[in-house]
């Protein structure tokens, strides 16, 4: 059977040494005369220079604050411990990124276009009238419907192609209210819509009216007139004038 005794006692002893302890006191000895003699050295010279033992206080000051802080750091490193390449961080240390807010998206205006019933044509330059009407042709099953007006145009500012394949040829007149279509724009109008742009259809659109002759002439040449009050029903209704 085994029996609990006392550990062995491992730690190492040390003879007594008159000769160190003479070393060691003699030492000591040694530094008190040399801080001492330092001392009076100092008191001295302060004497005689006083600026330059303040400035000495001053330095001897600033390196014992530059000991203490550098003391001060190397405990505050040993207690973290040293930063290993393969060191994980626990949930604990990781100190979660401030959420990042994203711009507000701006909303880009979106431009409704306005009901062609509703559009005031007068307002409108010559141009832009004939864009309308063209667009009114489309809108009433137009094959196709482009914008020919200007130069050399020979009358015609707006060709298209009618839902049963006839050709439309077009000659737009935004005028004022007080400006009427006379038989010379009508004759004019005549002279080349079905000789040079072969019309099966012609007509004149104006937001204006048209002078008796200019209709006298319109009945003759079968060209279909529409005034001001046509073309707002035109615009209204959706009826194709020339359908009717």
């Amino acid at each position: 059977m085994t029996t609990a005794g006392r550990r062995p006692h491992s730690g190492r002893t040390y003879a007594f040494s008159l000769r160190r302890l003479s070393l060691c006191f003699g030492l000591i000895a040694l530094v008190l005369l040399a801080a001492g003699t330092a001392l009076k050295a100092g008191v001295r010279a302060a004497d005689d220079h006083p600026v330059a033992a303040v400035a000495l206080g001053l330095l001897a000051l600033a390196a014992a604050v530059l000991v203490r802080r550098r003391r001060v750091r190397v405990t505050r490193t040993a207690a973290l411990g040293p930063s290993a390449p393969g060191d994980v961080l626990t949930p604990d240390a990781i100190v979660p990124a401030a959420p990042v807010e994203e711009p507000l998206a701006v909303e880009e205006p979106v431009e409704v276009e306005e009901p062609l019933e509703e559009v005031g044509f007068e307002a409108m330059s010559a141009e832009e009238f004939e864009q309308a009407v063209a667009d009114l042709c489309r809108r009433d099953g137009c094959r196709t419907a482009e914008v020919v007006g200007g130069a050399g145009d020979l009358g015609a500012d707006v060709l298209a192609v009618t839902q049963d394949g006839q050709r439309l040829v077009i000659q737009c007149k935004r005028y004022d209210a007080a400006h009427k279509v006379g038989s010379q724009d009508l004759q004019r109008f005549g002279g080349t819509c079905f000789a040079v742009h072969d019309a099966h259809i012609a007509a004149v659109v104006t937001t204006s009216e048209f002078t008796e002759p200019a209709l006298e002439y319109a009945a003759q040449c079968g060209i279909l007139c529409l005034d001001g009050q046509a073309l707002a029903t035109w615009a209204s209704t959706g009826s194709a004038p020339w359908t009717e």
